[in-house]
C-alpha cells in the first residue's frame, strides 16, 4: 500500500507529485480557485489540527525530543474495498521535502495543506492499484532523491530534517521505501495524463496569437516580438501543464464522489 506520495503532484506535476498543488495555486489567475470536497467528513479538520497543534506544542514544553513522533491516524481515504491511512506521521514527512517549512513544532496552516495533498495521493495510489504497473528503479529512486537535495543549502541541512522526523539520512531504507512510492504515484500520473495530451499545430498558433502575443507586449513594451517558431516549444510545454492540470482536477473531482474521505479525531 502506498504510504505517501508527493511533493509532486500530486502533482501530481512533471517533476513532482507535491508540485500539483504548486500548479492549482499557479493557475488562480486563469481558472477558478480549486475546492477541495469531503464525502465523508466525521469531524471538522480544524479541530484535528488545533488538537495537533496543542499537543505538539505540549510536547515541546515538556522536553519530548523531536526525533519521537507519537503517531496516529488522522484521516483515511475509501473506495469501499481498500482504504488508505493517513497519519500524522505522513504529514511531518510531506513538510520535511519541503524547504523552509517549520517542523517543531509545525504550523497548522502547514499541516492542513499536507493533509489536502495527502488525500490527493491516496486517491491517486487507490487509482493506479488498478492498473498494472512496474516498480521503481534504482535509478529512478536515486534520481528522485537527488532532486529533492537539489532544492536545500546542503545534504547536512536536508537530513538534519529528515532526522526531526524519525529518519536517519538518505540512505534510510524507510525514506528510500517513502521516495519509492512516490515516484511510483509520479509515474501514474504521468500515464494516465500527461501521456495522452495531446496538442496540435492550430492550438500552439492559437495560443501564440490570443496569449502568447497580448502578454509578450503588456509585459515587455517595445522589444522584439519572438516568432512564432522561437517560442513554439514553449508554448507546448504551457499548453501540456495546463490540460494536465484540468485533467487532474477533473479527475479528483470524479473521484471524490466514488471515494469516502474520513476525518478521525482521537478522543
Amino acid at each position: 500500500m502506498f504510504v505517501n506520495s508527493f511533493n509532486t503532484v500530486f502533482p501530481f506535476y512533471k517533476h513532482n507529485l507535491c508540485n500539483i498543488w504548486r500548479l492549482r495555486q499557479s493557475r488562480k489567475d486563469k481558472t477558478s480557485i480549486y475546492r477541495l470536497q469531503f464525502f465523508s467528513v466525521k469531524k471538522h479538520y480544524r479541530l484535528a489540527f488545533l488538537l495537533i497543534f496543542f499537543a505538539i506544542a505540549a510536547a515541546a514544553i515538556n522536553g519530548v525530543s523531536a526525533q519521537v513522533v507519537v503517531d496516529k491516524t488522522v484521516a483515511t481515504v475509501s473506495d469501499g474495498a481498500r482504504t488508505e491511512l493517513i497519519t500524522y506521521s505522513d504529514l511531518l514527512w510531506q513538510l520535511a521535502l519541503q524547504p523552509g517549512v517549520p517542523l517543531n513544532p509545525p504550523r497548522p496552516e502547514d499541516l492542513r495543506r499536507a493533509l489536502l495533498l495527502q488525500i490527493d495521493q491516496r486517491i491517486f495510489a487507490l487509482e493506479a492499484e488498478r492498473l498494472p504497473r512496474t516498480a521503481p528503479t534504482d535509478k529512478e529512486i536515486k534520481d528522485k532523491i537527488a532532486d529533492l537535495l537539489s532544492r536545500f543549502a546542503s545534504t547536512a541541512d536536508f537530513e538534519r530534517r529528515l532526522r526531526l522526523v524519525g529518519f536517519s539520512s538518505v540512505k534510510d531504507d524507510n525514506f528510500e521505501n517513502l521516495i519509492s512510492q512516490r515516484v511510483a504515484i509520479e509515474k501514474y500520473v504521468d500515464f494516465r495524463f500527461r501521456s495522452f495530451v495531446v496538442i496540435t499545430q492550430e492550438d500552439l498558433r492559437k495560443y501564440y496569437i490570443e496569449t502568447y502575443l497580448p502578454d509578450f507586449r503588456r509585459r515587455y513594451p517595445g522589444r522584439i516580438i519572438p516568432r512564432f517558431e522561437e517560442v513554439a516549444a514553449e508554448i507546448q510545454s504551457n499548453l501540456t501543464e495546463e490540460r494536465v492540470a484540468r485533467d487532474i482536477e477533473d479527475f479528483l473531482d470524479g473521484a471524490k464522489r466514488r471515494l469516502t474521505v474520513t476525518m478521525l479525531i482521537e478522543p
